[in-house]
């Protein structure tokens, strides 16, 4: 009887500890369940899904840099059949059609260049109002070149050289030491006459291989041409493949030996073959979508600094620095603000110095807060003298894309070089957008696409000093019907 007690009494007290043993946890990603105080199978898993989820959703936002400037070093050599170090012009709107918010009226000229193949390299550079850039893989400057750079404009040989290469004794050049295989070198030109610019400035531009003993051949500028292409990230696993390649050919940072280890259980590891699995397919397309969603976010609706005139909607278009790095962090939001919707840097493009380099201001949404719709039409107030020595534009790029729009019209722009601009009589200038000109207004207009929303970079060549203290202001772009 008492047997028949006692072991009641130890099924019921087992019961009872059973009972406590198991926990279930509500949390944003929902139940977890805890058996003894540690999680369940499937509780484990789910946690390894969404651990991978996340770390996917933000090394996308970390591959931004990297994956945008490698599209365009895909297409250099597989849609233009680019040589590695050839400089290819792109000149007119079809040219540039395939880059991330490039300005309609400036000429282009840029090249990749693998160093692991042609070893020290050098970019002949022109005296003459024409500024540039060398840069990294994950689009850090590695040197400004024209204007702003070390030749201040006088023209110079800049002699890059490879990974791990070692200094030289050079005299002549201005040498550049690579982090990364591969780089990109790149112009634009910004003398007030564009033809003239092109005619004398393009053929003295060369590039060629360097040794000790002598240089390569040089070789000239060509078109690019109007092939069809795209420097945007891809969707997708093609964004994976991408990412995977830049890693596969470039060094490891040591800042992102943290995010390589995420990435290991990715399926993306270096120097090892880009096989993911079914569940890892599925976790690396979903953090695609998000990742997106977030980059999107970070550059329309930036946190990272207030508008640039207050009470506008207007906020610096270029948020990072040229070495990507803040006192106490390195810039992760900020260089994605960027080159999700652009590409290159330089120093001339954050100038501190009024007369010299370039200012981007760019806006999202209208007076009344309301993101920019393709389907409305809107005017922008340019207040009489713009803070440009060089030049004012304003473009309308295609919120999908970030590229230029392409519309019946065929030019997303309107700037101070437009010869027909009508000015109002106090100096100040009307520009319209939508879909159909104003009547009265076709001249100051820009067609936008119905169905889209699209956004405006407003630029500045040769910002003055009233830009660096907002003496003058512009206001927000308003919707009038």
């Amino acid at each position: 009887m008492w047997k028949l007690f006692a072991t009641g009494v130890v099924i019921a007290a087992l019961s009872t500890v059973n009972a406590m043993a198991e926990e279930t946890v509500d949390t944003r990603i929902g139940k977890l369940t805890f058996e003894s105080g540690y999680p369940s199978a499937e509780t484990v898993q789910k946690l390894y899904d969404e651990m991978d989820f996340q770390r996917a959703s933000q090394a996308y936002i970390w591959g931004i840099p990297a994956v945008g400037l490698n599209e365009w070093r895909r297409a250099h050599y597989d849609v233009f059949g680019g040589k590695s170090g050839e400089m290819l012009s792109y000149l007119d709107f079809a040219e540039k059609l395939g880059i991330l918010t490039p300005n309609y009226t400036t000429p282009y000229i840029a090249t990749f260049i693998d160093l692991k193949e042609t070893g020290p390299f050098v970019i002949e550079v022109p005296a003459g109002l024409i500024a540039g850039m060398v840069l990294d893989n994950w689009q850090r400057v590695l040197a400004d070149l024209g204007v702003v750079g070390p030749d201040m404009g006088k023209g110079g040989k800049y002699l890059i050289l490879p990974p791990g290469y070692g200094p030289v004794e050079a005299d002549g050049y201005f040498v550049v030491e690579s982090p990364s295989r591969d780089v990109l070198a790149g112009f634009r030109l910004l003398g007030d006459d564009k033809e003239k610019a092109i005619a004398e400035l393009v053929p003295q531009i060369k590039t060629y291989s360097w040794t000790p003993e002598g240089t390569g051949e040089p070789m000239p500028v060509r078109s690019a041409g109007d092939k069809k292409w795209s420097q945007m990230a891809p969707h997708g696993m093609p964004y994976w493949d991408s990412l995977n390649e830049v890693i596969q050919r470039n060094a490891v940072d040591e800042r992102d030996r943290l995010i390589m280890a995420q990435l290991k259980f990715l399926g993306i590891e270096k120097g090892k073959p880009f096989e993911p699995d079914a569940r890892q397919k599925k976790i690396l397309e979903d953090g695609v979508i998000v990742g997106e969603a977030m980059a999107k976010a970070n550059t329309t609706d930036k946190r990272v600094e207030p508008p640039f005139w207050d009470g506008t909607n207007w906020k610096h278009a270029l948020v990072v620095s040229t070495d990507q790095k803040a006192n106490t962090y390195d810039q992760l939001d900020e260089r994605a603000a960027w080159f999700y919707e652009a590409v290159v840097i330089s120093k001339a493009m954050l100038t501190q110095t009024p007369g010299v380099g370039q200012r981007y201001i760019a806006s999202y949404k209208d007076g009344d807060g309301e993101w920019l719709s393709g389907e409305n039409t809107y005017k922008l107030h340019v207040p009489a003298d713009p803070p440009a020595k060089g030049f004012w534009s304003v473009t309308a790029y295609d919120e999908g894309t970030r590229q230029m729009q392409v519309t019946e019209q065929g030019r997303p722009d309107i700037s101070s070089r437009k010869e027909d601009i009508v000015k109002n009589d106090d100096g100040s200038i009307d520009v319209y957008f939508g879909p159909e000109a104003p009547e009265g207004h076709e001249t100051n207009w820009v067609q936008t696409n119905a169905d889209k929303g699209w956004f405006a970079y407003f630029r500045f060549y040769g910002p003055t000093e009233p830009f660096f203290d907002k003496s003058w202001a512009l206001p927000d772009i308003e919707k009038i019907e």
